[in-house]
C-alpha cells in the first residue's frame, strides 16, 4: 500500500478497496399494490445517508467522464444558487468524513478520495460546489430552493438520470418537474409541497422509486413513454436481459440557506438475482399487475413487461 501525506494526515492509498461491500440486490422500493405515494421514512440518527459500495471508484470515473464529455446535460445551476451549493458541499464532506473515514479525509480546505486517489479543492472559486460534491459520491445531487412561488430546482449534478433530462428542469417548480408523472398533480403535488415547507433541519428522509429496464447503463436521459418489444427478449432470457433499477432518494433541509438537498442513488439488479427470493418475485409481480396503464406507459414498462412476468412466474 502507498502512504501519502495529505496535509497533516498520513493517508493510505490501497491498491484495492476490498473492505467495501459489493453492489447488492435492491428490491426494497417495490411495493404491492403499486400506488403513487411519497413513501417517506426518516433515516435513523447515526445511520449514513450516503451509500458506498465496491463500485465507488467505477461510478466516480463514469461521473468524471460525463462531466467532461456531456457537461451541458449533467450539470446545471442558477447563479444565485451558489450559497446553497456551498452549504450542500459542506454537508456532504462532513457526512463522508464522519461515516467513511477510511475512504475520505478532509484537511486545509481539501478532500481526498481514497477510491480514486483524487484530491478536491473545496474552496475553488471556479468550480461549482455542487459539482465538487457530486464528484465525490455515488449519489446524484440536486438543490431545491423556495422562491416565493414554490420550491424550484436551482442546481443539479445528475449524471445517472432514469429517463429524464436535467437541463429543461432548471428553475422549474416541483409541479413543473413532475408534470408528466401520471397522477402527480392530483395525488401528490399539494402534500409534497407541504412536506418541503415543513421540513426541519437535522432530519434526513428517504424514499424509493423503481423501474424495469432492458439496459443497465447508468446514464439514461431518454426512454419514457415507449412501447413495443425488444428483439430477442422473452421469458427464457429475461433473467439476464432485464434489470430492476431502484432509486434511493434522500431529502434534507440545509440549516443556513433553508434549501433542500436531494440525493439520488441508483441500484441495478439483474432479474435473475431478484428471482432468488420468492417474496421479491411475488412483490414485483404484484406491483406490475396493479400498476395503472398510464404509469406503465410512462415507465416504458411495456418494453419488458411480458418477458419479465413470464420469467418471474416460472420461478414461483
Amino acid at each position: 500500500m502507498e502512504v501519502r501525506r495529505f496535509g497533516n494526515i498520513p493517508f493510505t492509498m490501497p491498491s484495492k478497496l476490498d473492505s467495501l461491500p459489493p453492489p447488492r440486490a435492491v428490491v426494497d422500493a417495490v411495493e404491492t399494490p403499486h400506488r403513487l405515494t411519497m413513501g417517506l421514512a426518516a433515516v435513523p440518527p447515526g445511520e449514513p445517508w450516503l451509500e458506498v459500495d465496491a463500485a465507488l471508484a467505477e461510478d466516480l470515473r463514469e461521473k468524471a467522464r460525463l462531466l467532461r464529455e456531456r457537461r451541458n446535460e449533467v450539470f446545471v445551476e442558477l447563479p444565485e444558487s451558489r450559497p446553497a451549493q456551498r452549504e450542500a458541499l459542506g454537508v456532504v464532506v462532513d457526512a463522508l468524513t464522519h461515516s467513511y473515514p477510511q475512504l475520505y479525509a478532509s484537511d486545509a480546505g481539501r478532500l481526498a478520495v481514497r477510491a480514486t486517489g483524487e484530491e478536491h479543492d473545496l474552496d475553488a472559486a471556479t468550480a461549482p460546489p455542487l459539482e465538487t460534491a457530486a464528484r465525490c459520491v455515488q449519489e446524484d445531487l440536486c438543490v431545491m430552493e423556495e422562491r416565493g412561488d414554490g420550491w424550484r430546482l436551482t442546481a443539479g449534478a445528475v449524471c445517472f438520470p432514469t429517463r429524464w433530462q436535467l437541463r429543461p428542469m432548471l428553475g422549474r417548480s416541483m409541479t413543473g418537474i413532475h408534470e408528466r408523472v401520471p397522477g402527480y398533480r392530483r395525488e401528490l403535488d399539494r402534500s409534497a409541497n407541504r412536506f418541503f415547507d415543513g421540513m426541519k433541519t437535522g432530519n434526513v428522509f428517504r424514499r424509493g422509486n423503481w423501474s424495469l429496464m432492458d439496459d443497465p447503463a447508468l446514464f439514461q436521459p431518454t426512454g419514457k413513454h415507449r412501447d413495443g418489444k425488444p428483439v430477442g427478449l422473452d421469458a427464457r432470457n429475461a433473467g439476464q436481459k432485464v434489470w430492476l433499477r431502484v432509486e434511493h432518494q434522500t431529502l434534507q433541509r440545509l440549516p443556513l440557506t433553508g434549501a433542500i438537498l436531494f440525493g439520488i442513488r441508483i441500484h441495478r439488479t439483474r432479474l435473475d438475482a431478484v428471482a432468488r427470493e420468492p417474496e421479491s418475485v411475488r412483490a414485483l409481480l404484484g406491483a406490475i399487475e396493479t400498476m395503472a396503464p398510464a404509469m406503465q406507459l410512462y415507465k416504458s414498462l411495456g418494453l419488458v413487461r411480458d418477458a419479465a412476468v413470464g420469467y418471474l412466474s416460472d420461478r414461483l
